[in-house]
């Protein structure tokens, strides 16, 4: 049996679109944007906060100049998400935001982030509201919000998000600590922000 037999209808279309778009097929490209876009576009949105459009469009003019080089080592979207990820990355050095190294791996974590993962994350994020998360995972750095975007939010696992950000594992998992870590304090620090000036209310009127 051929492996395109083994293929679902909707990967073996999205397989046929990617080598007729490797040769050049101007409307199998159109096809492949038209089912990518919108992750594309949230992805950007969610990694910049700003300039979301723009780089949806430049990843996806690298994505035309570039399809002829996807050799099917990877899943399409994993290889179209590491350009989008390069794309924004080159957006964020030339805005000389702070960066964090991929290769500074903190191996002391390693024992503390697999604990880090399961419940207790959903639930604090669950129970604080969007906007506060949003407004804290805007002030994570770069490196940080990347990982963090991926895991959290687009569902990717630790070997997917090395493949994307080129980096390891450990590298991966290690940024998602420092990041959960992060939002943690940011998240805590909103909510004392929020609820200190009504019990000081309440204490000056009970005088």
């Amino acid at each position: 049996m051929s492996l395109e037999h083994n293929l679902t209808p909707a990967a073996t279309s999205e397989t046929q679109l990617i080598a007729r778009a490797q040769r050049g097929d101007e409307e199998a490209f159109a096809a492949l944007f038209g089912i990518h876009k919108r992750r594309v576009y949230s992805l950007c949105l969610r990694m910049t906060g700003d300039a979301a459009e723009d780089l949806a469009q430049e990843a996806f003019l690298q994505l035309f100049r570039k399809i002829a080089t996807f050799r099917g080592e990877s899943a399409f979207s994993t290889w179209l998400h590491r350009l989008v990820v390069n794309a924004v990355l080159m957006h964020l050095r030339k805005k000389g935001l702070q960066q964090v190294p991929l290769e500074d791996t903190d191996n002391s974590q390693e024992d503390a982030v697999k604990r880090e993962y399961g419940d207790d994350d959903r639930r604090l994020l669950g129970a604080v509201d969007r906007l506060a998360l949003a407004r804290a995972i805007e002030q994570l750095p770069p490196g940080y919000r990347s990982v963090f975007v991926l895991h959290d939010v687009e569902g990717y696992e630790h070997n997917e998000i090395a493949q994307i950000m080129d980096c390891s594992v450990g590298n991966s998992k290690s940024q998602l600590h420092k990041a959960r870590l992060k939002l943690r304090e940011a998240l805590r620090r909103e909510r004392r922000e929020r609820f200190e000036p009504e019990a000081h209310t309440a204490a000056d009127k009970g005088r």
